[in-house]
């Protein structure tokens, strides 16, 4: 989950991280509120998940209330690359004297923990890290030690603070350390981190993201962070029923069981889809190792009611739960949904008692569902069926 600018402030805040005063509104009336309140010079920042707000416009200094009032007005309803503004965070202004960059990340590739941080901050990383890479310090950071002492005057050597302000850079970078393992973030990083005219080192902007898989268990305070007004209708019920589901573009619904699995079928499928008028999978959907009816049924509720999707794909490789377990659930899951199946299935099993589930989906007949031998088969079937359908 993508935190806002505000959400990540506060986090930082709650963790010892120096910040400035920040205030989320959402009217333009709560914003003079909000710079009544901090005073002085504030700045009028577009909370959306995207980068590129100052380009846009969606960052604007105002030197009085009635101009932060203003400035909110022009900025709340904004369209910022395909997401609109529905809150301002009124932040207070800063006396910039120096702009770094600092960020910490799961290192996937590499199966590690990275850290990266330059003397250079304020512009886009991408663009740095393209045009001038040697200015972007890449600090491999071990999960069972972290950013101790040691590993942070590493990081701002590597980075080339000058000698007068590693310390208080160092603190910090620990501080964000302890944001990043102790919120079980996968990524934290400050763009910029500045030293203010007073000498001060402070993260004038920050971008979190956070480990669902930790939220449930670790952390139920987080859900409180997800913003429900915003999030996929589809993928918020998905969620509610215990699926493992993502939205995508296509017109093919796609449900495995397996993550290794569903990945597999997205891919072949857009392959297929490549000889049929170009169409796509529509979500990744993977049931996991139970698919009783209800589990099918809540997976094919979700697909079906994507109104993009044309066809739906069901590819399923018995193990611990068999083949005739899963045709079962298929059936089950049809009968229970009733008139809301109205688009066409191909089902693709193998495994363990793939005859008997063969055996059950064909002694059910029912006129949606199309059995396929292989996974190219099933993928080229759906991906004509849902051409035709288009």
């Amino acid at each position: 989950m993508d935190l806002y600018e505000y959400q990540a402030r506060d986090l930082f805040e709650a963790h010892g991280v120096p910040v400035l005063a920040g205030i989320v509104a959402y009217t333009p009336e709560e914003a003079k509120a909000a710079a009544e309140k901090i005073g002085g010079v504030v700045v009028v920042k577009a909370q959306v998940k995207v980068g590129g707000r100052g380009k846009a416009g969606g960052v604007k200094v105002a030197k009085t209330a009635d101009e932060a009032f203003e400035h909110a007005t022009n900025i709340l309803g904004m369209d910022i690359k395909g997401h609109t503004v529905n809150k301002v965070m009124i932040a207070q202004g800063a006396d910039i004297a120096e702009e770094f960059y600092f960020s910490v990340l799961l290192d996937r590739a590499n199966r590690n923990y990275l850290a990266m941080c330059s003397v250079e901050g304020g512009m886009e990383i991408e663009q740095l890290a393209e045009e001038r890479p040697e200015a972007l310090a890449r600090v491999a950071v071990d999960p069972l030690v972290g950013i101790d002492a040691a590993k942070a005057a590493e990081i701002v050597a590597e980075a080339g603070f000058p000698e007068e302000l590693r310390g208080k850079v160092a603190e910090t970078l620990q501080k964000l350390w302890t944001v990043f393992k102790e919120e079980d973030a996968t990524l934290v990083e400050v763009n910029p981190l500045v030293k203010t005219g007073a000498g001060d080192i402070v993260a004038l902007d920050g971008k979190v993201s956070l480990d669902d898989n930790a939220s449930e268990v670790r952390h139920p305070a987080h859900e409180e962070l997800e913003d429900k007004a915003v999030a996929d209708p589809l993928e918020a019920k998905a969620k509610a029923m215990g699926l493992n589901y993502v939205k995508l573009d296509g017109q093919i619904g796609i449900i495995g069981n397996g993550a290794g699995l569903v990945m597999s079928t997205l891919d072949v499928v857009a392959y297929a889809g490549e000889n049929h008028g170009d169409v796509k999978p529509a979500n990744f959907l993977d049931i996991g190792g139970g698919a009783s009816a209800e589990v099918m049924a809540n997976g094919l509720d979700v697909i079906l009611n994507d109104p993009q999707v044309k066809s739906v794909f069901v590819n399923v490789f018995g193990g611990i739960t068999a083949c005739d377990a899963v045709a079962n659930g298929i059936v089950g899951a049809l009968n229970t949904l009733g008139d809301s199946a109205n688009k066409p299935l191909v089902v693709r099993l193998d495994g363990n008692k793939v005859e008997e589930g063969r055996a059950i989906l064909a002694e059910a007949n029912h006129p949606l569902v199309t059995l396929a031998a292989t996974m190219d088969e099933g993928a080229d079937k759906a991906a004509e069926l849902a051409n035709a359908a288009k």
